[in-house]
């Protein structure tokens, strides 16, 4: 037990280390695939579920081949999903500023948003813009 531990040196310990990092990047890419799947609201349930099943069947190819062919969708998706967390979708970003409202409603909505720090006064001053326009 001694000697196998004694021969346990710096190499071992940075490949085991280097493997348990790719491990967790793997899930970790896994994981943010997946998200972006459910949450992309131009796929189909079929389409959902055909690329569900394409990257549970082959996993390697099924993450490249979702990179690459929808690799430019999922900032997107992930922008709008923290804009709609925050409680607010910058102007341009899928949206319009406002939904059918007055622009004095708009210009309020977006005057409580900058107050609550959500948005910055650059951004109030853009949408402000926007809405008035």
């Amino acid at each position: 037990m001694v000697h196998a531990a004694a021969e346990f040196g710096t190499g071992q310990v940075f490949w085991s280390m280097f493997w348990f990092f790719m491990f967790f990047i793997w899930i970790w890419l896994l994981i943010v695939i997946f998200g972006d799947i459910f949450r992309s609201d131009d796929l189909s349930g079929w389409g959902k579920a055909l690329w569900t099943i394409f990257v549970i069947v082959l996993p390697y190819l099924g993450v490249f081949v979702y990179l690459i062919a929808r690799g430019h969708k999922m900032q997107q998706h992930a922008q709008e999903s923290a804009g709609r967390m925050r409680g607010y979708q910058p102007p341009g970003a899928g949206a319009p500023a406002h939904d059918g409202g007055s622009t004095a409603d708009e210009i309020s909505r977006l005057a409580d948003l900058r107050d609550r720090g959500v948005i910055s006064e650059a951004e109030f001053q853009q949408a402000k813009t926007r809405a008035l326009s």
